[in-house]
């Protein structure tokens, strides 16, 4: 069902009644030079892909995040245009317009992740409406104006504009677009952190052109899915990092969407995820997400983990593997449920 709402200002008059109601916003995200900061002090953001969110049950959402809050990870990545396995959960629609109830539900997760410590990515992906997408500049700009208007009372939440932008298919949005994307942005919420991701691993020149054109708050590579990305990993984050000082500026990397299992032939282990997880702090990314999605080589493509938690919620759905992972988390004391400094 769609709902035509008369502009951003009454989205704004709505979240500001909805954020009256859960308190005042009690989570503020920051950046400090290279660092992610929360209420002020330095964080690094340890963080797993919920993707398809909008489409759970509250109660499955509340199991998931005292799940995800235990075993450390203090942010999430959602889709505010997530459309899979025949079932749109998108908060706005191919025009960029609100969309009940999936922007109300997007309003509650962010007011309960801000009660709980939590942030959040929302992501906006370019594409084609049957899958979620924006397909037009103006579409884009509308759900800017949308999402950002919705949410604006919170402080714990970043909006990535563009997910994989770089990819020369539906996804890919033009540095001039999106720089106009994160100049609306700014202007409807000045204080707001935007950024943009992008499918691969980022040359000096397109780095460049996400610091100086784009003037994004901090970059999102999402490097390769190969058995070698993870010992790669913290020297691929020090080459990031001189580029940047080179460039005048001074932001964090954050590595928001990496490999995950259930993609391709390769099947990364405990051990990977722990490895990539330790080269990036130790080259000083600012975050880091346990990234997760549905099975490509099983009937339905199941388990679906957050690409789809209709019937399940993502907890449930992990494998033996990813299990491990979450108990190596527990026994290392590894999460960032308190603020760490990168290293």
């Amino acid at each position: 069902m769609k709902i035509r709402m008369n502009g951003p200002r009454f989205l704004l008059l709505l979240a500001m009644i909805v954020a009256g109601a859960a308190g005042a916003a009690a989570t503020e995200l920051g950046t400090r030079a290279t660092q992610f900061t929360l209420n002020g002090a330095p964080a690094f953001l340890l963080g797993i892909s919920y993707y398809g969110a909008l489409g759970a049950a509250e109660e499955t959402m509340r199991r998931d995040l005292d799940a995800l809050q235990r075993h450390g990870f203090n942010w999430m990545r959602v889709w505010a245009t997530w459309a899979s396995f025949s079932n749109d959960v998108s908060a706005v629609d191919g025009d960029g317009e609100a969309r009940a109830p999936f922007l109300a539900k997007l309003q509650w997760l962010v007011a309960e992740c801000d009660r709980r410590g939590l942030v959040v990515d929302v992501t906006l992906s370019r594409g084609r409406p049957a899958q979620g997408g924006l397909p037009t500049l103006a579409a884009h700009r509308r759900a800017v104006e949308t999402v950002v208007a919705a949410l604006q009372p919170h402080r714990n939440w970043y909006l990535d504009l563009a997910n994989e932008r770089n990819v020369r298919d539906a996804r890919f949005v033009r540095f001039e677009e999106l720089k106009e994307l994160r100049d609306l942005a700014k202007r409807l919420d000045p204080a707001r952190l935007v950024t943009a991701s992008d499918g691969g691993d980022l040359s000096r020149e397109a780095l460049r052109e996400y610091l100086l054109t784009a003037k994004v708050d901090f970059v999102c590579p999402h490097r390769p899915r190969d058995a070698s990305s993870p010992g790669q990993t913290e020297a691929k984050s020090r080459a990031y990092r001189a580029w940047i000082d080179g460039f005048g500026r001074s932001v964090p990397v954050h590595y928001q969407e990496p490999f995950r299992r259930g993609y391709g032939t390769w099947a990364p282990s405990a051990r990977d995820f722990l490895t990539d997880l330790a080269q990036a702090q130790a080259g000083g990314a600012a975050g880091w997400c346990f990234h997760n999605g549905d099975q490509r080589d099983t009937p339905d493509h199941q388990p679906r983990r957050s690409f789809d938690l209709r019937e399940r919620s993502l907890f449930e759905q992990l494998d033996a593997t990813e299990r491990q992972f979450l108990a190596a988390l527990l026994r290392r004391g590894a999460g960032a449920s308190s603020p760490t400094t990168n290293r």
